[in-house]
């Protein structure tokens, strides 16, 4: 479970989002962040039971910093209000299909597959789904994939069909999508359950073939 004081710290920082306060509570910061890495970390272990690739990586390579990259921001706020692991092959940096932990009051959820992939990676993904619609289909209706994420994957999606297929195409609103990412949320109560590890691994073993198929249609794209 996710430490409820790692709630009430997020909370205060996103009412005090600068440095001054931050530095009077960094030690408070420093061992809720070790508390989440450790959390992590029995995640990143389970998930090697269903999905060994993805849990080549570490905790510390999966979880994302909390300072906000402002250069080309016009937010300059300093801090994220939010703590978030990645777990994929090549942790937080890494480009494959992994599984996501967002930890933020009022907007807690669990997700997984690929964000914002390059122009080559998209066109693959197009290609794979495709040239084996019903395999793919076959993961997305299943009734564990489903419970957890619903009938539609989340993202922005084009307006048509994307260069290359054929608008008639019976599922061409799955070559829409320019994400292939699922998410599901959460209530925050849920995180500070002791039984929220079980919650987390049933909704990554419903995503682990949606996972798998990803990345086995990005496996030889120039990076």
């Amino acid at each position: 479970m996710i430490n409820k004081e790692t709630f009430q710290f997020l909370k205060q920082l996103s009412i005090n989002n600068n440095k001054e306060w931050f530095d009077a509570n960094r030690g408070n910061y420093a061992i809720l962040r070790k508390e989440f890495e450790h959390f992590i970390e029995i995640v990143i272990g389970e998930i090697g039971k269903f999905d060994r690739e993805s849990a080549q990586t570490t905790a510390k390579d999966s979880l994302f910093r909390i300072n906000r990259d402002t250069r080309f921001s016009a937010d300059k706020l300093p801090y994220k209000t939010n703590f978030g692991a990645f777990i994929a092959r090549g942790g937080r940096k890494g480009i494959n299909a992994g599984y996501y932990v967002h930890v933020e009051p009022g907007s807690c959820f669990l997700a997984g597959g690929i964000y914002m992939p390059s122009g080559p990676m998209l066109k693959a993904i197009r290609n794979e789904i495709y040239g084996n619609i019903e395999e793919f289909r076959a993961i997305i209706d299943a009734p564990a994939f489903q419970k957890h994420f619903g009938k539609t994957l989340w993202g922005e999606k084009l307006k048509t069909a994307p260069k290359g297929f054929p608008k008639d195409f019976p599922d061409i609103d799955l070559l829409k999508y320019k994400h292939y990412t699922i998410m599901k949320e959460e209530p925050d109560k849920v995180y500070w359950q002791p039984g929220f590890i079980e919650e987390v691994l049933e909704s990554f073993r419903a995503m682990a073939l949606f996972n798998k198929f990803l990345n086995n249609a990005v496996e030889d794209v120039e990076r």
